[in-house]
């Protein structure tokens, strides 16, 4: 019986909120801006918006996605996942040295570590972020478990 408690307090400790997620970039061709003026203006109103918005917004459109800057992406002193030269990296950003990152690993503060901008994959760069739904799955478990535990004791 003592085993299993320790069992169980062991994977519990093991379990943590944070994940790594990857920020998603917004999509320029649906501004939402555009969109709530579509919804909520009368389409006679909405006509002369779109003939002024059409001269300076058929430039971005018709340009391609300009690729994302590394440097904006990842801020110092935040925990990050990366993705450099098929190899994944879990990092503290310390700062940028002009072109390139100079970090330590997230287990290790004393390995220093420096990339380039051009050698981190900015599709992979995930940032460590609180989870809800984890913590909420992880609240419903104890709960549970503690009215179990109650449960035998009374019976």
């Amino acid at each position: 019986m003592q085993k299993n408690i320790y069992f169980i307090l062991l994977s519990f400790s093991l379990v943590s909120c944070y994940t790594y997620q990857v920020k998603k970039q917004p999509d320029p061709s649906t501004d939402p801006r555009q969109q709530q003026r579509k919804g909520n203006a009368p389409v006679a109103d909405n006509a002369p918006m779109q003939i002024k918005n059409q001269g300076a917004g058929s430039k971005d459109m018709n340009l391609p996605q300009a690729p994302v800057n590394v440097q904006e992406r990842i801020a110092p002193n935040k925990n990050y996942r990366i993705n450099v030269d098929g190899r994944n990296y879990k990092i503290i950003a310390d700062k940028w040295e002009s072109d390139s990152l100079v970090a330590h690993a997230a287990g290790n503060p004393k390995k220093i570590l420096k990339f380039h901008k051009n050698q981190i994959n900015t599709e992979k760069i995930a940032e460590k972020r609180f989870s809800q739904p984890i913590a909420d799955i992880i609240t419903v478990t104890v709960y549970a478990g503690i009215g179990v535990a109650i449960w035998m004791l009374v019976k």
